[in-house]
C-alpha cells in the first residue's frame, strides 16, 4: 500500500508534516495550497508554505513533498507551476476539491468541478509548463452535487495529461458527512479510465483502509483529517498499529510547541494548538479537558506551561 499525507489548509504546515512523517511511514506529502489569481508569485510565498524546497523538496525524514496550487486561470497557474518546478518542487498538485465557501466564491477549489472544460485547461497548461520528469497531479471530489459528474471531470483531468488523480469520494455538497462516502465510484472510475488513482475519504484506521482498497481496487490511499485525530494514523492504516497513547500525544504536542514558538510563528501558535486539540478531542477525552483548560489563553507561554505540566504529571505516574 502507498499512503499519502494529504493537505489541510491552515493545519498541515511544514512543522506538522515534519512531526507526522517522523512517526509514520508516509510515502508522500502534499502542502497547503498556494493561491494563484492573476500574477506570478514571488519565491518567498512558495518557501513560506513549502520550506522543504530548500532541502530537495523532502521532509527531514526523507518523505517527498509535492507543492499544491489552487486557481482557475490557466495562464497564471502554468506560470506558477513552472516557477515552483524551478524552485525545486518534486511535484505539482492542483486543488479542485476544496469545499470552503470563501474559496468557492472566487471560483477556486471545488467550484471548478462545475466546469470540466476549465479543469482541463488548467491541468493541461500546468502539464505543458512543467518538465516531463516532474509529476502534475490533481485532487477532486466526485462533483459539485451529482456524483455521476465525476466521469466527465476525470476525463478532463486524464485528457489534459495529469500523472495521477486523488479522488475524495464525496461531492462538494455532501461536505464531510460519513454517510455520503461513495468509494464504489472510485472503482467505477478505475474501470473506465487509465489514470492512476489515490482514494480519499473516511479512512480512520486499518479496517477502513482495507475496506477502501477492496472496494475501489486501487493501491494508494490518502489520509487528511484523521491524521490530526490520531497522530500515528499513518502506521495504523498501513501496519495495523494501535492508536498512540495519550502520554505520547502530549509529548508530541510539546515537540510541536518548540517548533511553533520560534520567531513570528509564536504569534499563530495559540490558534494552531487549539485547532489541533479540536481534532484530537474527537479521539482522546483528555484532549477535550486540555482544550478547556487553555482555551482562554491567547499567548503561547501559558499554553506551553500547561502542556508541560500535564506531561510532567503523566511521566510521574508512569
Amino acid at each position: 500500500m502507498r499512503l499519502v499525507l494529504g493537505p489541510m489548509e491552515g493545519v498541515l504546515d511544514h512543522l506538522m508534516r515534519e512531526l507526522l512523517t517522523e512517526i509514520n511511514d508516509y510515502d508522500l506529502c502534499v502542502t497547503e495550497f498556494v493561491r494563484v489569481v492573476d500574477q506570478k508569485l514571488p519565491a518567498h510565498v512558495f518557501h513560506r508554505l513549502c520550506p522543504e524546497l530548500e532541502h530537495g523538496s523532502m521532509t527531514k525524514s526523507g518523505v517527498p513533498v509535492h507543492l499544491q496550487l489552487l486557481g482557475q486561470d490557466p495562464k497564471w497557474m502554468a506560470e506558477n507551476a513552472h516557477f515552483a518546478a524551478e524552485l525545486g518542487a518534486k511535484g505539482i498538485d492542483i486543488n479542485f476539491g476544496c469545499p470552503a465557501k470563501t474559496v468557492n466564491k472566487s471560483k477556486g477549489g471545488a467550484a471548478l468541478l462545475q466546469h470540466p472544460e476549465i479543469v482541463h485547461q488548467v491541468v493541461k497548461a500546468c502539464r505543458d509548463a512543467v518538465p516531463d520528469d516532474i509529476p502534475v497531479t490533481a485532487k477532486i471530489r466526485l462533483g459539485w452535487e451529482n456524483p455521476d459528474d465525476c466521469f466527465e471531470i476525470v476525463d478532463a483531468v486524464e485528457q489534459a495529461g495529469a500523472n495521477e488523480l486523488t479522488v475524495h469520494a464525496r461531492t462538494k455538497m455532501a461536505g464531510y458527512k460519513a454517510e455520503h462516502i461513495k468509494w464504489e465510484y472510485i472503482r467505477q472510475i478505475r474501470q473506465r479510465h487509465q489514470i492512476p488513482l489515490i482514494a480519499n475519504g473516511e479512512i480512520w484506521g486499518y479496517e477502513d483502509g482495507q475496506r477502501c482498497l477492496e472496494t475501489t481496487g486501487v493501491d494508494s490511499l490518502m489520509v487528511c483529517r484523521g491524521a490530526f485525530n490520531i497522530p500515528n494514523l499513518g502506521n495504523m492504516v498501513k501496519y495495523n498499529h494501535s492508536s498512540m497513547p495519550w502520554h505520547d500525544v502530549v509529548r508530541l504536542m510539546i515537540a510541536y510547541s518548540r517548533y511553533e514558538i520560534k520567531g513570528d510563528k509564536g504569534l499563530y501558535y495559540p490558534n494552531r494548538i487549539k485547532q489541533w486539540l479540536s481534532y484530537l478531542r474527537q479521539e482522546y477525552q483528555q484532549a477535550d479537558e486540555l482544550f478547556r483548560s487553555i482555551r482562554r489563553y491567547n499567548k503561547a507561554a501559558p499554553i506551553v506551561d500547561t502542556i508541560t505540566d500535564i506531561h510532567a504529571q503523566l511521566t510521574a505516574c508512569a
